[in-house]
């Protein structure tokens, strides 16, 4: 048995027949409260009948009544206005700070025994069941799960807007900016995220705007920028490049990041930062102005367009300076371009209707994920394995928050699923 159970049966009203203190006068709950995630009493403001007389205030719950001495409340003067103590153990008299006596609710012979059942078998889901409820999928309702998908959604780029406001915050609210460097950190996939953000920070928009109409020299600021330049080279084409940013760096007065930062390591050839970055730099000499071109793009193709790009002619063969390999163009591929799309510029967008409360914006947003096929990934495969195949990126999101935020934690009880599951006797 575990508190945070019980504070889930009292929320939802679980509890079954005529309720009573440990000293026999009737309870009635008339309002649960509202849940306090917070220190203090577990529900404020809620509404008790007590042996016919209504009371206001706060309700307190806990395993074994004992609890209450032993988390320190009885000298705690934030328990006074605690009208009633819910417990499943009643093992000990309750007095308040001021002297007076808690109600004592002893809820074990209220709690259906099958709730628990229920319960227990979630939190008992051996490790290889990484789904809790996945075999019991098919027991919930369309209606239900497709309701609990479009809330999770709204959490996912909720959640990914937070990542949006720290950006803008650090571009003293530039747009423009904030998808700049939201855009590198996405380019660089998990592994070298951080350094693509870095490297897009140290190299201003006003320096790239004033050589972006030429690739080559755009080229060369950025893997001069990225670090990437600072040695000795046997080919011409990077010792052009070297030249290059070594003109540029004094110019505008530039400090690279240090090439240590990139990993190559168990990184596969085609994600390679060397290839990253040249597509990287394509993307910004073709584009430029890219939140401008995001505001007003009607659909996914539009943008996709966009990124729709390759190296420079140099790695068609080569996936590092001066080792030569077979040619090979070297598209940024279809899947990273989706993942760029759905993880930076779809929070923008949802983010940008958000702060100019235009509601235009964030449907787009949705929109976009709707257009736009579903991730493939390791979480998704998870889902598959239990019937459960998104078709299309909207609901390839809802099933990854859905694992990260709650599969994964065991956190059923958060999770709209549980209720339904929960209350169904075998």
């Amino acid at each position: 048995m575990t508190e945070a159970f019980l504070q889930y049966v009292w929320h939802h009203r679980l509890l079954e027949g005529p309720l009573a203190t440990t000293e026999g006068l009737s309870v009635v709950v008339e309002r649960p409260g509202e849940l306090n995630r917070d220190a203090g009493p577990d529900f404020f403001d809620a509404r008790v009948s007590i042996d016919g007389i209504h009371w206001a205030g706060n309700v307190e719950i806990h395993v074994c009544a004992s609890d209450w001495k032993h988390h320190g409340h009885s000298a705690d003067k934030a328990y006074n206005n605690v009208i009633l103590h819910v417990v499943y153990v009643n093992d000990a008299d309750i007095v308040l700070e001021n002297g007076k006596k808690v109600p004592t609710l002893d809820i074990s012979q209220s709690l259906p025994q099958h709730v628990w059942e229920n319960y227990d078998r979630l939190m008992k889901a051996s490790e290889d069941c990484q789904i809790p409820c996945g075999t019991r999928l098919k027991e919930i309702p369309d209606f239900l799960y497709n309701l609990s998908q479009d809330r999770l959604l709204i959490e996912r780029i909720e959640r990914k807007s937070g990542d949006v406001e720290r950006i803008l915050k650090e571009s003293k609210g530039s747009w423009e900016q904030a998808c700049y460097w939201l855009t590198a950190h996405y380019f660089g996939g998990k592994t070298n995220a951080l350094p693509f953000e870095l490297l897009a920070k140290v190299t201003p928009m006003r320096v790239v705007s004033k050589i972006k109409d030429n690739p080559f020299r755009i080229e060369a600021l950025y893997f001069g920028q990225a670090g990437l330049l600072e040695c000795e080279f046997n080919e011409e084409y990077p010792k052009s490049l070297q030249r290059e940013y070594n003109y540029l760096r004094t110019a505008h007065q530039l400090s690279p990041i240090g090439e240590h930062l990139w990993k190559f390591f168990r990184v596969r050839p085609s994600s390679f930062p060397t290839l990253r970055i040249s597509q990287f730099a394509n993307l910004i000499a073709q584009s430029g102005n890219l939140f401008s071109r995001l505001l007003m793009a009607e659909d996914v193709k539009t943008i996709q367009k966009l990124f729709k790009v390759q190296t420079s002619e140099y790695w068609t063969t080569h996936y590092n300076f001066d080792k030569l390999s077979d040619a090979s163009p070297k598209a940024l591929g279809k899947s990273v371009i989706d993942t760029i799309i759905i993880n930076s510029w779809i929070p923008l967008l949802f983010e940008y209707g958000v702060s100019h409360d235009a509601e235009t914006y964030k449907e787009r947003a949705f929109s976009l994920l709707q257009q736009m096929p579903s991730e493939d990934n390791c979480i998704t495969r998870i889902w598959a394995e239990y019937g459960v195949k998104p078709h299309n990126a909207a609901e390839s999101q809802s099933v990854i928050q859905r694992y990260t935020e709650y599969c994964s934690h065991k956190k059923c009880l958060d999770c709209q699923l549980a209720f339904r599951l929960l209350k169904t006797k075998s």
